[in-house]
């Protein structure tokens, strides 16, 4: 049976829905946790819509996603002495949705919580869905919960607060809702490349989030479709973990989802679940939004090992998920290693191919 999902609200006026969400809880104690980005330029915006709250600020970044950004977290909630009647406002991009949910549930044994993205990433996957956790001895995500916010408030207009790279890592996931469950955006955004100045994010954001939503609410743990949502994360998450350690090379999440879903496509190919045509088509509309970094040579046994700690696999065997054809998808694929090093080197080949 399919479990209710949180309510998501994209919001064309600014604080409406979440002053009507404070007012409704009246015997709430409230927290607002934030990294340096999200206190400087999307705090300012909701003052005045908060009710009185304490604030608990991490640092910005992947790297800071662990254990330890949990402690402060649990510090100040403690600190402050927040009770189980009290509810944490999660706002910024994936990292803090992530840690916050995975936080608020573990302290005293769950507490309320509410996502408010402000990154693309986050607004169109991150925030929604349940999905919380942090990284553990450099593996991604390793410890983690089901656990639902009790709601999710959009607000398109951080986008405009967003450097270009952020944006562009957030259409990654956006590539990937089409590529296995909308053949028709797919084929539209192949077809016509729009620059991100012609995008109507209401829009856009409301599509993902119904794909998104759709799929969760079918399969809230992960048993069966859900894992249509995995492509692209098998080997991305890999590469993601194995540029984490390099401040001067790191990844951010869509990148490396970007990595993933080309070298997956080609998996898809060899594999002989989609064309030649469709892997042209998928490798050049994600081109056509990503740059390429090199992956090098002595980096594929590492990136291999780091996907050992993948949560799909059984035993030690890779269990990713494939496309079948574009807008469908195969799940629990077993996946050998040279065919893992050889859509590396697949990749690796488009940097000296003409865009």
């Amino acid at each position: 049976m399919a479990e209710k999902t949180s309510k998501v609200l994209i919001e064309n006026s600014f604080g409406k829905e979440l002053s009507g969400f404070v007012l409704s809880h009246p015997e709430a104690s409230w927290h607002v946790l934030l990294d340096e980005n999200s206190l400087k330029h999307c705090y300012p915006w909701l003052l005045h819509f908060l009710p009185q709250h304490h604030i608990i600020q991490v640092k910005s970044g992947e790297e800071n996603k662990t254990l330890s950004g949990c402690e402060a977290i649990w510090k100040k909630l403690t600190e402050t002495n927040a009770d189980r009647k009290g509810i944490l406002i999660n706002l910024g991009g994936g990292m803090i949705t992530d840690m916050g949910g995975f936080a608020a549930g573990c302290y005293k044994r769950g507490i309320r919580f509410i996502n408010i993205p402000t990154t693309l990433l986050a607004m169109v996957d991150a925030s929604v869905g349940a999905k919380t956790g942090i990284d553990f001895m450099g593996f991604k995500n390793q410890i983690g919960l089901f656990y639902e916010p009790e709601a999710v408030f959009i607000y398109s207009d951080f986008l405009k607060t967003l450097p270009e790279r952020e944006l562009v890592s957030g259409f990654a996931e956006i590539i990937k809702h089409y590529l296995v469950a909308d053949k028709k955006e797919f084929q539209q955004l192949a077809t016509s490349h729009p620059p991100f100045t012609a995008f109507n994010w209401d829009d856009v954001i409301r599509r993902n989030v119904k794909i998104k939503n759709d799929i969760v609410e079918s399969d809230p743990h992960e048993q069966h479709n859900r894992k249509s949502l995995n492509f692209g994360h098998t080997i991305g998450h890999g590469v993601e973990s194995y540029f984490l350690k390099d401040e001067k090379q790191r990844l951010l999440h869509g990148e490396a989802v970007a990595v993933g879903m080309l070298t997956e496509g080609f998996i898809s190919y060899k594999k002989e679940l989609i064309s030649e045509n469709e892997l042209k088509s998928i490798t050049l509309t994600i081109r056509n939004y990503f740059p390429l970094q090199a992956i090098p040579k002595d980096a594929e046994k590492g990136i291999i090992e780091l996907m050992r700690q993948d949560k799909k696999n059984i035993g030690r065997q890779f269990q990713f998920t494939l496309l079948r054809g574009i807008g469908n998808y195969s799940i629990n694929n077993a996946v050998e290693d040279k065919l893992i090093i050889e859509s590396i080197e697949y990749y690796n080949r488009l940097l000296n191919e003409p865009a």
